[in-house]
């Protein structure tokens, strides 16, 4: 099969989107798939306005304009892009969205007006602006002539089957991660306090201020260094927790800012918990790495994570800030709750492995092929 991914953002762009993008079209390639990717986003050295650059084996069409902040969008690129479709060959065309995509919507329109099979995965929670997309209609106008819609997780899924109706079918396709690169095996712990980490943007959507709070009061209720707290990333309120920290006097909170996948699952590995604050997230592609390295994830109630975790068994799902700073401190009372968790994240190893995922993502395509014939 020849795959077009067609994404507002990819590489050099760091983020949930722009690396699953990538690494799909890494294991299609693996699976025998012929893929390119058509973005809005600019070449690592500035190439846009159609140029071709080849990431990691990957042909990359540039379809960027100049914009302020370097935006990824592009209301020129329509054109050349149901040209470079139309003439390329390909079986399907795989769109990347989440709440505000214009360039994957108007690929969308490109591809169904040249009759291309279209799959399209959601990466976002609707949540409020569900009631917005209703009254646009553009949505079920692409359903009804035959998209095959998929989300990231099942919660993701939901609205967007509220938005569709019975008639439509909203697949589920994962984020995937590869299993064998995060595995790391049982891991002594050493004495000490609770090691609390998280990998965030540090943007409001993910709450990071809100996590030091309620981290701070569970160690109000644990007992002084009960707990420490590691929050790796970077993002546009760092300074606002870095104040938060210094004027609290949390000196057991630490920001080392981005760190590369390896460090990461070495940090990983030398805690004993992952924290995920977000009330809105869709999968949770840190949460289930951290997960596989075998740490115990406490998430909110009502996000994609519950899709692997299980309250009680590998995590603990709560659905306030209250109850998880609440369970932080029992946890750091009961270290053999957490090494009960982590053994049973290392002997189970998630499903939402690449080759998995990959598969899960060609049976889409061969729905959005069927939907076209029908």
């Amino acid at each position: 099969m020849k795959v077009a991914l067609l994404s507002d953002c990819y590489l050099p762009r760091l983020g949930g989107i722009e690396v699953q993008t990538h690494d799909l079209a890494q294991h299609l390639r693996l699976a025998g798939h012929d893929v390119e990717v058509f973005t809005a986003t600019r070449g690592s050295q500035g190439e846009m306005h159609g140029a071709v650059t080849v990431v990691d084996g990957v042909p990359v069409h540039r379809m960027a304009a100049r914009m302020p902040w370097e935006l990824p969008v592009n209301p020129f690129a329509p054109a050349e892009l149901r040209r470079r479709l139309a003439e390329g060959g390909f079986d399907v065309a795989h769109v990347q969205t989440g709440v505000v995509s214009p360039f994957a919507w108007d690929a969308t329109r490109v591809a169904l007006g040249i009759g291309l099979p279209t799959a399209m995965t959601w990466h976002c929670m609707l949540a409020g602006v569900a009631p917005a997309f209703r009254v646009a209609g553009f949505v079920r106008r692409w359903a009804a002539r035959g998209v095959a819609m998929s989300a990231v997780s099942d919660v993701a899924a939901a609205p967007l089957r509220r938005l569709l109706g019975p008639a439509s079918t909203v697949g589920v396709l994962p984020n995937g991660i590869d299993v064998g690169r995060w595995t790391v095996g049982a891991v002594p712990r050493e004495p000490g306090p609770l090691r609390l980490v998280t990998a965030m943007r540090l943007a409001a959507r993910k709450r990071p201020t809100a996590l030091v709070e309620l981290v701070a009061d569970a160690a109000r209720t644990a007992g002084r260094c009960s707990v420490t707290l590691t929050i790796l990333g970077e993002g546009p309120d760092r300074r606002k927790v870095e104040a938060l920290v210094r004027r609290r006097g949390l000196d057991w909170v630490s920001l080392p800012g981005r760190v590369s996948r390896d460090e990461l699952r070495q940090r990983y590995a030398a805690a004993d918990v992952y924290l995920s604050p977000a009330r809105l997230e869709s999968f949770g592609i840190a949460a289930l790495e951290a997960r596989t390295v075998g740490l115990p994830v406490i998430a909110r109630s009502g996000s994609g994570i519950g899709e692997f975790v299980t309250h009680g068994v590998n995590g603990l799902v709560v659905s306030s800030d209250s109850e998880m700073a609440e369970a932080i401190a029992r946890l750091a009372a009961e270290p053999q709750a957490v090494a009960r968790m982590r053994a049973w994240n290392v002997a189970h190893q998630p499903t939402q492995d690449w080759p998995n995922v990959a598969a899960l993502a060609v049976a889409e395509y061969e729905r959005a092929v069927g939907l076209v014939r029908r």
